[in-house]
């Protein structure tokens, strides 16, 4: 076993040793229950301080590859990661009695376009005729071509953009890797990075996107092999990154020739800023996410992901060997719906409406010295003074919300809760005098908050 794993070793830094035994773990060499050779004993048969070994160790712990037993040892683990290990698995409402769900960030069913009439035009969908049909309907890549902010060297359709990006990251990350995410992100791509072993590194935002001179400062630093970006509506923040600060990305990532641009354009067409994507500057290193889940219906479960064909081949020929395709029934409706002028018309009114949402409540949290942003998207962020406070406060009021906290890679030197503002339609002035005492708790009876709460939110 030790002279297994050293002989895997090309690369002494703890780095190296981490994704020498990655691989030998994925490879199926060292399967689940393995014992591993001790710290001292690897460290002496490579030659490097046991501290390196440590240091490895720890990085294959987090990331769910290793397990330290006590006494007992190091073991291989089993491969899956435990959902209570996931970031995105905090997000859930914990409210014993919940009658306000506002932590799910998923769209209001209302609001969405109509599928009557689109599953009627669609005949009885005989969509397919070879397993080897391409994965995209041609009149639907057409359209979804004309849409695309910048021209995609190749695109398909997958099953929504979580799925674009677990096939993205699966092709082009490595464990080890470095990769840059905002911070803060959005918790799945946290998790999924995880999942690989990558190293994550965030860089601040501010109210026009991740900041170009700290991204310079990052990639100085660390190696990365990705930037990932959520150019519209992010989530948490609602922060959309203007054309400028795409330019001003682009110019940095200029000095990094071997760093891809991954997009994730998750709100699509209910997303009030225009399209953007560093494509435009960075066609052969960008790759775009839209998804249509939140504009016509999270259901149809389908997002397109283009970009170079170095990355979109690799991710459409290996779903060949599991899915294939994203149904083609579903592809139909989707190109119903985009180019149907009454469902065009009703994702517009959609658009409109969460605007106003966003705007009243925020308006009505700043009137009562709250500080929030929800510039665009369905979601609003606010600080809160103390986290888990809020939310038992909140629950208290049968209101749940997602906390910060799965959202942060680091500290963002203050507590945050994220609220699907597209849910809620009326009753803002008592929604707002909850949402203030939870995050104003430590400060209750100061400035110009200070209103009696309703009992409830019912």
């Amino acid at each position: 076993m030790l002279a297994l794993i050293t002989g895997a070793v090309d690369d002494r830094s703890a780095r190296g040793i981490a994704a020498a035994v990655s691989r030998l773990v994925t490879a199926g060499q060292l399967t689940a229950g393995t014992r591993l050779p001790t710290v001292r004993d690897v460290a002496r048969e490579l030659g490097v301080s046991p501290t390196t070994v440590s240091e490895a160790w720890r990085s294959l712990t987090r990331a769910g590859a290793i397990q330290t037993r006590g006494r007992s040892g190091t073991f291989v683990a089993a491969p899956v990661l435990p959902r209570q290990r996931w970031r995105y698995s905090q997000l859930g409402g914990q409210a014993a009695a919940v009658t306000r769900d506002l932590s799910t960030g998923v769209p209001d069913h209302d609001l969405l376009p109509d599928l009557t009439d689109a599953l009627k035009r669609l005949g009885d969908g005989r969509l397919t005729s070879s397993y080897l049909d391409e994965p995209v309907l041609p009149a639907l890549e057409t359209v979804l071509r004309e849409r695309w902010p910048s021209p995609p060297e190749q695109l398909t359709v997958v099953d929504g953009a979580l799925d674009a990006l677990d096939r993205v990251i699966a092709s082009v990350v490595r464990f080890g890797d470095h990769v840059v995410v905002e911070n803060p992100a959005f918790p799945p791509l946290l998790d999924l990075l995880q999942t690989v072993g990558a190293t994550v590194v965030g860089v601040p935002m501010d109210a026009y996107g991740m900041r170009p001179d700290l991204l310079h400062e990052v990639l100085d630093t660390y190696p990365a092999v990705a930037v990932f970006l959520q150019p519209r509506a992010h989530n948490p923040t609602g922060v959309s990154m203007p054309q400028a600060r795409a330019s001003s990305l682009a110019a940095v990532l200029e000095s990094f020739p071997d760093v891809l641009v991954v997009e994730d354009d998750h709100a699509g067409d209910i997303a009030t800023a225009a399209p953007v994507s560093l494509g435009s500057s960075l066609p052969t290193r960008t790759v775009h996410v839209a998804s249509f889940s939140k504009s016509h219906g999270p259901d149809l479960r389908l997002a397109a992901v283009g970009g170079p064909a170095r990355v979109i081949g690799a991710v459409a020929d290996r779903r060949l060997l599991g899915p294939g395709w994203s149904s083609r029934l579903l592809q139909g409706v989707l190109l119903d719906l985009l180019t149907d002028p009454a469902a065009v018309a009703q994702v517009s009114k959609a658009r409109s409406t969460y605007a106003t949402r966003r705007a009243t409540l925020l308006t009505e949290l700043h009137s009562r010295g709250v500080t929030a942003t929800a510039a665009d998207g369905i979601n609003l962020w606010m600080t809160v003074d103390d986290q888990q406070i809020a939310m038992v406060a909140l629950a208290a009021h049968g209101i749940a919300v997602s906390p910060g906290s799965p959202f942060c890679v680091a500290p963002l030197g203050a507590d945050h809760v994220r609220i699907t503002a597209g849910l809620v339609a009326s009753r803002f002035d008592d929604l707002a005098d909850v949402l203030a005492g939870a995050a104003l708790l430590n400060r209750r009876g100061s400035g110009p908050r200070a209103r009696p709460h309703p009992r409830g939110w019912r």
